[in-house]
C-alpha cells in the first residue's frame, strides 16, 4: 500500500525529514510516534500529498504522492486532529456535503453515525457538539467514500476515557474491514494496543521500526516481582522471568503456601522509546 525510499524534506536549507525509508502493507495499523516536532505531522502531509517538494519517493497505492491526481483522493481518508467541519451545519449537512466531493458511492450516513453513537444527534449544529462528539465526526467523515487508506492524526488527543475507548474500536472495526492505517500519535499506549507496527521518529530520522511487541521482548527485561511476610514485615524481590525455576527462596515461598503476591513486569512502549531515542515524548 504504501513504499517510501530515501525520502528527505526541507522546510529551509537544513534538513528536516532525512533519508526515510518504510513501507506499510495492505491492512496494517502502521503507527508515527515521537515528540512534537519529530517530522511526524509532515510525514503525514507528504503521504496525503500536501507537501510535493519532496527527494527521494513516497508511493501510496501504487501513485507516486507528487504526481497525485484528484483520482488519488478517492481512496484516502484524512481524520486531522483538529474538526474541519462548518460549525454553523449540522452533522447530517456536513456529511451529505463532504460526500458529494467524491466520485464513489458514499457509505450510509445512518450507519455511520449509529456508528459513532451520534444518530440522536445528527441534526444538531456541529457548534453544540463536545469536544469528543466533534472528534467521532470528523473520524466518520473520513470513512464516507470508503478509502482503503486512513490516516489518522492524533486520534484520541484530549479525549476523556470513554470517548477514547469509542474512537479506538472504531479504528479497530476500520481495520477489520481491510483498511490500511496510518497513526500519527505520541500515546505511547494508543500505539501499543492498535499498531502492528511503529515507527520511531525523533529529528526527522526514523530510529526503530517494528512490532510493540517484538520492541518490548528485544530487550529482554521481563521480570517477575514477588512479596513474602517474615516476622520483621513485608518483603519482596525480584527475578528474570526466565530463571524462576532456579530461583530457590521463590520455590520454598510457593510449597509454603507463604506468598503474598506475584506479578510479571516488563518495559513498556514508552521505556523502550526512552532508551533506544534518549528522549522523551512531551
Amino acid at each position: 500500500m504504501i513504499q517510501v525510499s530515501n525520502l528527505s524534506f526541507s522546510y529551509t536549507r537544513q534538513p528536516f525529514i532525512s533519508g526515510m525509508n518504510f513501507s506499510v502493507s495492505a491492512g496494517e495499523i502502521f503507527g508515527f510516534l515521537g515528540p512534537s516536532g519529530a517530522g511526524k505531522s509532515t510525514l503525514q502531509k507528504i503521504l496525503i500529498g500536501m507537501l510535493g517538494t519532496y527527494q527521494g519517493s513516497a508511493v501510496v497505492n501504487g501513485i507516486e504522492c507528487k504526481k497525485r491526481t484528484k483520482a488519488f483522493y478517492e481512496e484516502i481518508g484524512v481524520d486531522f486532529e483538529f474538526s474541519t467541519m462548518y460549525e454553523k451545519l449540522t452533522a447530517r449537512e456536513n456529511l451529505r456535503f463532504f460526500a458529494s466531493l467524491y466520485e464513489k458511492k458514499p457509505r450510509p450516513m445512518e450507519t455511520l453515525l449509529r456508528m459513532a453513537g451520534l444518530e440522536q444527534d445528527g441534526d444538531k449544529r456541529v457548534a453544540q457538539y463536545s469536544k469528543g462528539m466533534k472528534s467521532r465526526l470528523n473520524f466518520i467523515k473520513a470513512l464516507l467514500h470508503d478509502p482503503l487508506l486512513l490516516c489518522l492524526d492524533e486520534p484520541t488527543s484530549g479525549l476523556d476515557p470513554t470517548n477514547s475507548r469509542m474512537m479506538k474500536d472504531m479504528i479497530l472495526a476500520e481495520k477489520s474491514r481491510g483498511k490500511t492505517i496510518l497513526l500519527t500519535t505520541h500515546n505511547m499506549q494508543d500505539a501499543a494496543e492498535l499498531c502492528d507496527r511503529v515507527a520511531f521518529i525523533v529529528g526527522g530520522k526514523i530510529c526503530a521500526l517494528d512490532s510493540p511487541h517484538n520492541l518490548i521482548m528485544a530487550k529482554g527485561a521481563a521480570t517477575v516481582t514477588y512479596t513474602w511476610v517474615e516476622e520483621d514485615g513485608e518483603h519482596s524481590a525480584d527475578c528474570p522471568l526466565g530463571r524462576l525455576s532456579s530461583d530457590g527462596r521463590l520455590k520454598g515461598l510457593i510449597a509454603g503456601n507463604r506468598l503474598q503476591s506475584i506479578h510479571s513486569s516488563e518495559p513498556t512502549l514508552n521505556d523502550i522509546f526512552m532508551e533506544i531515542t534518549g528522549r522523551t515524548l512531551l
